[in-house]
């Protein structure tokens, strides 16, 4: 377990300026006092006050998500939400479930015998037993990109990605790009589908060619690419945008393997911003989502609901980070069967 002592080394200042944030002292500013608050959260520190019996519980369901380590998609928004939660005195409990799990036990029964006041569901797929439970719930409840109708105690919240996906396609059209294929993540996902709506309504508003074989489903792993990134090479697309980071990463790859040049002769853009995609070569183009700020937007959601405050979406704007995974377009060679 971490002690003030590893929190004071990791944020350059003393153990006395440590032990004031932690102890609400009057004398360090607000900004220190959260800063050594998030930072106590992040490393696992907790005082006797963050134990106390009179806290309410949170729980973070994770299920189809990698959250422990700094690298992985999901770790930013679960830090996010638990530093937001703990401001506001609350413990939170990170429990993986997996389908099986949600067969045997009921969400309702498993949150009132496991004394929770809300949860925060992230990765749950459209045909998660819970997600249809979701609906009659009255426990509050947020979803991250998921929806469920006309349920008071139930919110939302996410990136926006019509909007996302609307300036990375503006984004390829300005390097003169009008064959633009969708290499998306799995089927049976909300946010797969808001992403293929997106880009069909972008390329039809600039009237763009698009067709099935040009927005296929694949999964949220590198691996997909091997699958699908020569089918799309085939069609002569000069730009492929991807589900996320880690299918681009797999589509680079897959480029240059069949003798194509990211991006001299193809063009790839990512989707989340993981740390992943500044490290690769060429380092990638994607839209951002502001995943520590997404977290927090959960608790903060769950906290409203939990308070009678009912909201429906919260959607957070993306960010079209430009690295050199894109260029301008040039006339595609044939791929070799």
């Amino acid at each position: 377990m971490a002690t003030i002592k590893d929190i004071a080394n990791r944020l350059g200042i003393s153990v006395s300026t440590v032990s004031k944030g932690l102890n609400g002292a009057s004398d360090i500013s607000e900004h220190m006092r959260q800063a050594v608050l998030d930072t106590a959260v992040e490393m696992g520190y907790t005082t006797k006050q963050m134990r106390g019996r009179d806290r309410k519980k949170l729980c973070i369901f994770v299920e189809n998500m990698d959250y422990e380590t700094s690298e992985q998609f999901g770790y930013d928004i679960i830090l996010g939400f638990r530093q937001a939660a703990a401001r506001e005195n609350y413990d939170t409990t990170v429990f993986p479930v997996t389908p099986s799990f949600q067969a045997a036990e009921r969400y309702d029964t498993y949150m009132l015998k496991n004394g929770y006041a809300g949860a925060f569901m992230v990765g749950f797929a459209l045909q998660d037993d819970w997600m249809g439970q979701f609906a009659a719930t009255a426990i509050p409840t947020v979803l991250f990109d998921n929806y469920i109708k006309k349920n008071p105690c139930v919110g939302s919240i996410g990136t926006d990605s019509f909007e996302g996906i609307d300036d990375a396609i503006a984004h390829l059209i300005s390097l003169g790009h009008r064959r633009i294929a969708l290499l998306n993540g799995s089927p049976h996902s909300m946010i797969s589908e808001q992403r293929r709506q997106a880009y069909m309504d972008s390329m039809t508003a600039r009237g763009l060619p698009f067709s099935e074989a040009s927005m296929p489903y694949g999964y949220y792993a590198a691996d997909a690419a091997k699958d699908y990134a020569g089918g799309l090479l085939a069609l002569g697309v000069t730009a492929i945008l991807c589900g996320n980071d880690l299918i681009a990463s797999g589509v680079m790859e897959e480029c240059n393997r069949n003798g194509y040049q990211v991006p001299d002769e193809i063009s790839v853009i990512g989707f989340d911003d993981i740390p992943l995609s500044a490290q690769l070569q060429p380092p990638l183009t994607t839209i951002r989502q502001d995943r520590i700020e997404l977290g927090k937007s959960g608790f903060y959601t769950l906290h409203s609901l939990i308070n009678h405050v009912s909201i429906s979406r919260t959607m957070l704007r993306p960010q079209l980070i430009l690295r050199k995974s894109t260029a301008p377009a040039k006339p595609v060679k044939a791929l070799t069967p």
